[in-house]
């Protein structure tokens, strides 16, 4: 039986959101603003902390140009590019990142979890998608905690329904290194290459103590 937990955030880390919520973002400003904002214009806010929640992020900015709109009418825009009419949406742009067997490995030496902003639909829809036969216990998704990242709320959840007090926390930003200080958990920063800020994403992780960063989630067996 596993002593320990190993909890994945999943943008940027299980999955490569690129051309999902990441584009979704860009969409959404343009359709209120239309102007454009670029991958490495949101990897900037992401890596400045406190915009865990991308419908969020979306919404400072339209405003940010100057376009008054109610974040619920970002947030319908927002959901109806990603979902689209359930195959042309953004969602099926995704892009798995485990390498086969991976996650089967991790399941014998660790119990599985996830923590992430994403609201369970959405989060359940990708891993019956991808890892229909990976089991995740517990799974917290955003309307599982009061307070999102950076808050612990997540983790400390985790904590409680496993019974288990040594966990590791696997995150691509800021606001998951500093939900998994304040829980007391060990994280590991994924900073992809494909990211453009990589270099300054990295300092980040090191700056809030990561135990390790990689640029890749397939690299986690080599520091675990």
């Amino acid at each position: 039986m596993p002593s320990e937990v190993l909890v994945f955030d999943m943008d940027g880390v299980l999955v490569d959101v690129t051309e999902s919520y990441r584009e979704a973002i860009r969409q959404t400003v343009s359709y209120f603003t239309g102007r454009e904002i670029g991958h490495d214009a949101i990897q900037g806010l992401k890596n400045a902390g406190g915009w865990n929640n991308d419908w969020a992020l979306a919404h400072h900015v339209i405003r940010g140009h100057g376009v008054a709109v109610d974040y619920e009418d970002v947030v319908a825009r927002f959901q109806e590019i990603f979902f689209g009419d359930g195959q042309s949406g953004l969602a099926s742009r995704e892009k798995w990142v485990p390498r086969a067997g991976l996650l089967e490995r991790l399941g014998q030496r660790f119990r599985l979890a996830i923590f992430t902003g994403r609201t369970r639909e959405e989060a359940q829809m990708t891993l019956n998608r991808f890892a229909a036969d990976v089991n995740f216990d517990p799974i917290i998704a955003d309307e599982d905690v009061v307070h999102g990242k950076p808050a612990p709320d997540g983790l400390r959840k985790i904590a409680a329904l496993t019974g288990l007090t040594q966990i590791w926390y696997v995150g691509d930003t800021v606001d998951d290194a500093r939900s998994a200080k304040a829980a007391g958990a060990r994280f590991i920063g994924i900073a992809s290459e494909s990211s453009p800020r990589q270099a300054e994403l990295q300092a980040l992780f090191a700056a809030e103590n990561a135990f390790a960063v990689l640029s890749d989630i397939n690299q986690l067996e080599g520091v675990l």
